[in-house]
Order: C-alpha cells, then structure tokens, then sequence
C-alpha cells in the first residue's frame, strides 16, 4: 500500500545537486545584504568588541549565506566579509592595509574557515538531497510495482517515466516494434534507452541531458517490462476464460440439441416407417394418427432448428430489426391459433408500438407457447396488453408453479430448463424472446402472477400514429 494518501509520491528530482535559481538567488541576496547590515550594526562597537570577536559574527553571516544559496552564495559572502573586515575592523581602518601581523592572520583564518565552512554545508546538502533522491526512487518503484494491476498501468507507468525524466515522448518497445507509448516526440530529441527485459526496450526522446541517471531509468523500465508482461497475461487469460465458455456453450448447445431432436426424429422415423409397411393393414383413422405425428413432431423440429438459428443471429449481432408502428392485436392475432387455452386482452384504442412486426410475434409465440407448457390444466393463458405512461406493456401470463425470486434472470440464459422439467425444446425460447425484445429498444422482465405462476411482461414505446 502507498504510504502517500492519494496514491502519487513526489516528482523525483531531475538532479539533486543542483539548487534552483530561486535558492541561488536567495542566498546572493543574504551574501549581498547581511554583510553590509553587519557592518553597520557592528561598527560602534569595533573597538571594544576587537577583530577576532567581529569575523565570528562574519563567519555566521557566510555560513547562512551557505545555507541559504549553496557554495557560490557562500564563497561570495566569504569574499565580501573578508573585504569589509578588512576595511572597517582592522587597523588602520578604511584601507585594505592590515598593520598588524595578528590581524592579517585572523583575516586569514577567517577567509579559509568560512570558505571551508560553506563547502561543508553544501556538501551535506548535496548528500541529503541525495539520500532524498534515492528514497523517493526507491518509494516511486515500489509504489508503481505494488499498484493493483489495470488495463491502463503500462500507460500510467509511461507516463509517470515522462514527468521523472522531464521528456517528450516514453515508448516500450518489443523487438523494435512500439507496444505502448506515452506523448509525442519532437524533432531534434535526443534518444535513450534502457532494457525493459524479454525482448522489451524502453526509449526516452527528449531534451539531451547529462548525467542522466541511468540506474533509475533502467529499474524503470524493467517495472514497466513487468506491467507489459502482466497486461498480456492477463489478456491471455481473459481470452482463455473467453474461449472456455464459448466451449462451455457448444457443450450445451451440443447436448440439447443430442436430445430434444433424437424424440421427434424418432417419432417422425416410426409413424413413417409404419405407414410404408405392406403387410400391415391400417385403417383411415390409423393412417390420419400417424401423419399428425409425423405433421406435430416436423413441426416441432422447425421450431427447434428456428430457435437455434434466432440465437446465432443474435450470438453474432446480425438481426435485422426494422421499427415502424405496429397494431399489437394484428401481431396477436397469430396467437389466437394457438387454442382455447389462450386468452387474449387488448383494450380498443390502444396505441400503436414502434416494433418489428415479425420480431415481436416470435417474441408473444415464445412466451405463450412457455406459459402453456407450465400451465396448470384446465386454466388458461392469458395475454393482455395495456398503455403505461409512455410505454406499451404486453403480459403473457400462467398459473403454474412460478420461479422463485432469485432464479428469474437465470431463465432467460441458453439452453436452461426450470428444474430439469422434460420439455420440447433446447431452452431457448425466453433467451431468444429478450434478445428480441432489446434489439427493438424495449424490455422484457418476469415476475409473480398475482394468486401464483408466472407473468412475462414486454414493455415498448408506443407510437403516435393515425388508426
């Protein structure tokens, strides 16, 4: 976990020994300023205070100017202090002639030790900003590696590597073919590189620098390597998990269809077979049961072979869906067909859906011939149609056992059947009538018949149309 609370640590200085002209400044300033100040403040009291007592303060004077703007700063404050000491401080005053032997040698001292003094204060900062540095490497590498890998990491790392370095473009490369990069580089960039591991090269084009630090750019790019390396894998593993269930698919698709079509082929093959039999003498009621098995198990055939090739169609994206204003009752009324057990419920005066015709007959014919498989007997199907708001809402409901609450969604997936019931089909049938239904810009939901069973309720908009 980051130790920094949104996730960012600190820009990695571009050289930490260099101090920015604001610092230098600052630190003239003090050079050019505190002397002087010095001077006069002190100037009253240089008799009693005596020379040695005065270039201790002088000495203070350098060394914050040191500190302040680094070693120039302080070598210049090391210079004018001397001179002013000189001046003012050492007999006889106002000249650069120093009459005494031991007040020569205390300028002397003076000038060595607050030189001496403001390369050791720059030094030590030299070696702080560097510990700094690598600590905020160190912290920057860890922070990026333990990062929870995303799909974009590989472009959060480029992109972090261009701010460190301060370049136009980061570009990981694999066999000198870019797989990922961050910005665009400019005419004139100079180009650098580092090994990012397997075949994987990362290049920096920018501004030329010197001094560049290449251990930091090299662990860069092997914690980009890794990112890349980890993108893939995880890419190949989605595409693996992809693979497994469309092969989890095909084993249903394959095992459904093994069943459902082997009962009305082996039907169709009997009655068939028995009506060719010559030594067989088989009266007109006869004749007519076994071609109404041979119409009813054909018919169910199509249905199956109709179903499977609706979700292919959808399974690839290629339905052809063409929305115009639809009469709901004109669409029910293949339904009606369907016998007595189906009760249909349109009001006058309800208004046109915008819908495909052919399309939403397949979705009612689904639903009704659903409702009527779990019906119980006796009772009737009833579908009824209705304006809510800006939306036509069409029921198909049953009476039968229902669906628990947690289990409708899972209803509507490939190749289902509620409880293992034996059915007549591959359980496609509610998958199919949603996809329609959404590829017409409508829904379809389930829920509890009121008194029990089940309710599927298709919901369209209506349409504004002359009727």
């Amino acid at each position: 976990m980051s130790e920094y609370p949104d996730g960012r640590i600190p820009a990695v200085p571009a050289s930490p020994l260099r101090l920015g002209w604001r610092r230098r400044a600052w630190g003239l300033a003090v050079a050019g300023i505190g002397g002087p100040l010095l001077t006069a403040v002190l100037l009253p009291f240089r008799v009693s205070l005596g020379l040695d007592t005065v270039l201790l303060f002088f000495v203070l004077m350098s060394v914050a100017a040191s500190a302040a703007g680094g070693i120039v700063a302080g070598l210049v404050a090391s210079l004018l202090n001397f001179g002013l000491a000189n001046v003012f401080f050492a007999s006889p005053y106002g000249t650069l002639i120093v009459a005494s032997g031991g007040e020569l040698l205390d300028l002397v001292v003076f000038l060595a030790v607050a030189a001496l003094v403001g390369v050791i204060a720059e030094v030590s900062a030299w070696s702080l900003a560097r510990t700094e540095r690598r600590r905020l490497e160190a912290a920057w590498l860890a922070d990026l590696g333990s990062r929870e890998f995303a799909p974009d990491s590989v472009d959060v790392a480029l992109a972090e590597t261009r701010r460190v370095f301060g370049v136009h473009s980061a570009t990981l490369a694999e066999d000198g073919v870019s797989v990922a990069a961050a910005g665009e580089p400019e005419d004139g960039d100079a180009v650098f590189d580092a090994p990012a591991g397997e075949g994987l090269t990362l290049e920096l084009r920018g501004p030329e620098r010197i001094g560049l630090d290449r251990a930091l750019l090299t662990s860069l790019a092997l914690t980009t390597g890794r990112l890349w390396h980890s993108r893939r894998l995880a890419e190949q593993a989605r595409h693996a998990e992809e693979l497994a269930r469309i092969d989890e698919v095909r084993s249903s698709l394959l095992a459904a269809v093994g069943h459902d079509l082997r009962n009305p082929l082996a039907a169709i093959t009997a009655a068939a077979a028995t009506l060719r039999q010559h030594d067989i003498v088989l009266g007109e009621e006869e004749r007519d049961e076994l071609m109404d098995t041979v119409v009813e198990h054909a018919g169910r055939l199509d249905a199956i072979i109709a179903n499977l090739l609706d979700m292919s169609r959808l399974q690839a994206g290629v339905v052809s869906v063409l929305l115009r204003p639809t009469d709901v009752m004109e669409v029910m009324t293949s339904i009606v067909g369907l016998g007595e057990r189906v009760g249909i419920d349109v009001p006058e005066g309800l208004p046109l859906v915008f819908a495909d015709a052919g399309l939403l007959e397949r979705v009612l014919a689904n639903l009704v011939d659903n409702a009527l498989r779990h019906e119980r007997p006796g009772e009737r199907v009833r579908v009824r149609a209705g304006l809510d708001g800006p939306l036509v809402r069409i029921a198909v409901s049953d009476t039968g056992p229902g669906v628990p609450v947690g289990r409708r969604e899972g209803i509507f997936a490939p190749f289902q059947h509620f409880d293992d019931r034996t059915t007549t089909g591959v359980g496609l049938g509610l998958a199919i009538s949603r996809g329609f239904t959404e590829a017409m810009g409508g829904t379809l939901v389930a829920s509890e018949t009121p008194g029990g069973g089940l309710t599927m309720t298709v919901s369209l908009e209506a349409a504004v149309a002359d009727r």
